[in-house]
């Protein structure tokens, strides 16, 4: 992945990359070294300048799905579908619907693939120590109890995947270990592949997260930076 602004270019290179289904993955770096980015290209988000292969199995069960193939075809409809049904994403900002109660921003994705209740969003809210707030507004929640529902939503449709960006970056550190607990064990139950990027390695180690060995480096005359991921 090549971009360039105000004369800098970041080069994004993911040599090779392999994660197994039910696997906890964590890119660990500061501001600026393509973390982002990879998680937008893992979520079909981004499209790389270059494919050698990505290849995309949601279950163990049939052949794995050619990502590449979609994005040389431009079949970008049937990417977006692929996102929607299989991969759960936590933003930062928690990224939730100030209009939507919390039941509400919880069951959008399961709503959206028409998807049965069946109890999922109040069982998650449950154990995420939400249950007194699904009828609130995200506005009266503290910012962890936003990030709580941030993570519960995107866990509400049993996604093969779930990723998440910064996501306990806004909240104190007792509390992000916390949060971080709770997204991880819920994950594990589930058999959920989690990828999480974030800037502090010391809780995130504690739970176990196989951590992406990746180097960011500067040519000579400054102009571009590259960051190298591989795992």
């Amino acid at each position: 992945m090549d971009r360039k602004s105000q004369g800098i270019s970041f080069r994004l290179n993911v040599p090779s990359l392999q994660i197994a289904q039910g696997e906890k993955i964590a890119l660990i770096g500061e501001s600026g070294c393509g973390k982002s980015t990879l998680l937008d290209i893992l979520a079909f988000i981004s499209q790389p300048s270059q494919i050698g292969a990505f290849r995309f199995r949601p279950v163990n069960t049939g052949e794995p799905i050619d990502v590449g193939h979609f994005w040389a075809r431009r079949k970008l409809n049937r990417l977006g579908e692929l996102r929607k049904r299989h991969i759960g994403y936590v933003m930062q900002t928690g990224g939730l619907l100030p209009y939507l109660t919390v039941r509400d921003n919880m069951s959008l994705s399961r709503n959206v693939l028409g998807l049965r209740d069946a109890g999922v969003v109040e069982q998650l809210a449950r154990e995420l120590g939400i249950a007194r707030h699904l009828d609130k507004l995200p506005e009266t929640l503290s910012t962890g109890e936003r990030q709580r529902v941030a993570i519960g939503r995107a866990l509400a449709h049993e996604p093969s995947i779930v990723i998440a960006d910064e996501p306990t970056a806004s909240v104190d550190p007792f509390a992000a270990e916390k949060i971080m607990s709770l997204f991880i064990g819920l994950a594990e139950e589930r058999n959920i592949t989690v990828i999480v990027a974030s800037h502090a390695w010391r809780h995130i180690k504690r739970l176990g997260l196989r951590r992406l060995a990746h180097h960011t480096r500067r040519s000579k005359d400054g102009r571009t930076t590259e960051t190298v991921v591989n795992g």
